[in-house]
């Protein structure tokens, strides 16, 4: 009688051994194309929205909606642009960040306590004039906008919003970018965040710009309707208003030095 060929427990041992050690070097490195195949998702949906903008700016006579102070607050982007969104999630979010804050009945989802709030989205969200609620992970540079006279977001210099398409160096000028807030009005002074993915910033508005959504960058389209990554601390050398000091205090030419970053910034690129 012919002998019956086996794996051997050993054998078989050594090959399950192979498998998971290949397992374990591939599945980081799967894991990673998979993110970046989001990124790169991410910055095709921003070229998308640089259609929605230019549409919009052509009908308006080449202005922005008047943002998030206006009365009635149907003007906020949101509402303004949902001719194009069509209140379609899968518009209004990066996908890299989709799980919002609180779900469609308003209760919180506890993302802080699950996952970095950089990855997540803000809403559902549904203000007054608004016909439904939404989610979304992006947020306006809220210095692009056209308020109305005295409605200028927390007081600010009428002189200083850019209100309208076609301005020198709109190449440097972010519009609409990965956000934690739907609109946010940066200033050259503001202190970066503590942690990634810090929800409010209300005082240093940068920082609903500032997460770790894609590895050290966040996506943004810019005012010449162009969309590239932007590095985190590169953030605070971009042309946010009309007289934005790009060589504030948190960029090398003002003279911040590596170890002057949050520890969870400190890796990253210095501009």
């Amino acid at each position: 009688m012919g002998k019956r060929k086996a794996f051997t427990l050993i054998e078989l041992l050594v090959v399950i051994a192979i498998i998971a050690l290949l397992m374990s070097i591939l599945m980081p490195a799967l894991g990673r194309v998979k993110k970046q195949a989001r990124t790169v998702a991410c910055l095709g949906l921003l070229k998308q929205w640089s259609l929605y903008f230019s549409m919009y700016t052509q009908d308006y006579d080449g202005y922005f909606m008047q943002g998030f102070t206006a009365e009635p607050q149907a003007n906020r982007w949101v509402n303004a642009m949902r001719a194009y969104h069509k209140w379609d999630p899968e518009q209004t979010c990066c996908p890299n960040a989709t799980k919002p804050w609180t779900d469609e009945n308003g209760l919180d989802t506890r993302v802080e306590g699950t996952f970095k709030a950089s990855t997540s989205a803000w809403g559902w969200t549904k203000q007054g004039h608004w016909e439904k609620a939404i989610k979304g992970s992006f947020g306006i540079n809220g210095w692009s906008v056209d308020p109305q006279p005295g409605k200028e977001p927390h007081g600010q210099n009428k002189e200083w919003f850019w209100r309208k398409v076609g301005h020198p160096r709109s190449a440097f000028v972010p519009l609409f970018l990965g956000g934690l807030r739907y609109n946010g009005i940066p200033l050259h002074t503001d202190f970066p965040p503590a942690d990634d993915g810090t929800r409010w910033n209300d005082e240093a508005q940068m920082g609903r710009f500032c997460m770790n959504r894609h590895d050290g960058f966040n996506n943004c389209l810019f005012m010449d309707y162009s969309v590239r990554k932007v590095g985190l601390k590169e953030l605070w050398t971009l042309k946010w208003h009309k007289t934005y000091i790009q060589t504030g205090p948190w960029t090398k030419a003002g003279g911040v030095l590596p170890g002057d970053w949050p520890d969870w910034l400190k890796p990253m690129k210095d501009y």
